[in-house]
């Protein structure tokens, strides 16, 4: 078992870091089981090719430890949107019920599955500034639904979503989560969704190139592997025939995946595993509500949920227009990286966001108050 301390420790980055939600920097362990994996590639010792093969199903075994889907029920993926793609273009009918102010990717694989397999309709679910509860989708559920799409955590909104409470109410319709912006540091019950979909990027801190897709039973029932290629159709090679795709999650996978990229996400996971998914989410909940109370102190205006139970790791701050540009400049010029947005300013934490970097936040909103 990892202490929290342990696990902080392994941040690299340099201070003032806050954006994480749009990718995290390499923790000190998975860089250095990136580098231990190039050296045995570069060496290609008698036996390497074939031990790395063997990346698949660590990672797919670190993924089951943390969502709670077994290792058969998962499918490693390249990043978050292709998992989505599978997803949306598998499905075979009716209505997907999603918020149109989705981060991208979930709305386009709608989209585009409607526009070219022509068996499913995209619904827009109207919501209370983008954030999608059970008791909207309680309103706008139809006979017609068969799939509701949401992120569990909204990248502008930084609101948690409470994905049993929408299983709830949705019932037996397939439920799609995309959980890229909360997987590894927010403790929710993945197994009341069909579908878990996430890149490594972010939070997890792996680096590009990582993902996958979970599948309830239910979901690899109903789901179409469309984009099956020949190592979806079971273990071995496929020669001279081409047989159906295998029945598990196995099926949603073009190509053999980069075991480089696998290895980065597996050792990422088991370190989050190492601490407790808990610990970490307590960790970033305590350093969420300084970073609310400094904007507080400095009258930066706070458009996201104060609510533990409506929040991940992000902060949105939403000053006047004219003002956004003055906030902007003093991040900026204190050496913070943000997510600068056209209306807000997004800061990300993580459990390893350091006292020097709320130092370096402090000195901002004293600049933003100033100029202000």
């Amino acid at each position: 078992m990892t202490t929290i301390e342990e696990f902080a420790a392994g941040f690299g980055e340099e201070p003032g870091y806050l954006d994480y939600g749009r990718v995290g920097p390499l923790s000190r362990a998975v860089r250095a089981e990136a580098l231990g994996q190039y050296e045995a590639l570069a060496t290609s010792r008698f036996g390497t090719i074939d031990r790395m093969s063997a990346e698949n199903g660590r990672v797919r075994e670190a993924i089951s430890a943390l969502t709670g889907f077994s290792a058969e029920q998962i499918s490693f993926q390249p990043n978050a949107s292709s998992g989505l793609m599978h997803s949306a273009f598998g499905l075979t009918g009716g209505e997907v019920l999603l918020s149109a102010a989705e981060f991208p990717s979930v709305t386009y694989a709608a989209v585009r599955a409607a526009q070219a397999m022509h068996v499913v309709t995209p619904v827009w679910l109207e919501t209370d500034h983008g954030r999608v509860t059970p008791a909207q989708l309680r309103e706008q559920l139809t006979d017609s639904t068969t799939a509701v799409m949401v992120s569990l955590v909204d990248s502008r909104t930084g609101y948690l979503a409470d994905i049993d409470g929408i299983r709830q109410v949705i019932g037996d319709r397939l439920l799609i989560v995309d959980a890229i912006q909360g997987f590894g540091i927010s403790d929710v019950p993945y197994e009341v969704a069909d579908v878990v979909v996430s890149g490594g990027q972010k939070w997890t801190r792996a680096g590009w190139g990582t993902g996958f897709l979970a599948l309830s039973e239910r979901a690899i029932e109903h789901l179409t592997p469309v984009f099956s290629g020949w190592v979806g159709s079971g273990p071995g090679e496929r020669w001279d025939e081409v047989v159906d795709p295998a029945k598990d999650a196995s099926a949603f996978t073009v190509s053999n995946a980069d075991p480089v990229a696998e290895a980065r996400f597996a050792a990422a996971l088991e370190e989050v595993a190492a601490v407790g998914v808990a610990e970490i989410s307590a960790a970033i909940s305590d350093t969420v509500e300084r970073v609310i109370d400094l904007a507080d102190e400095f009258a930066v205006p706070v458009a996201s949920s104060r609510n533990p139970a409506e929040r991940a790791g992000i902060v949105v701050l939403e000053p006047l227009p004219e003002q956004l540009t003055v906030l902007a400049a003093a991040l900026f010029n204190h050496g913070v990286t943000a997510r600068m947005r056209p209306t807000s300013a997004r800061l990300s934490v993580h459990a390893g966001t350091t006292e020097e970097t709320l130092d370096m936040l402090r000195a901002a909103f004293t600049s933003y108050a100033s100029a202000a």
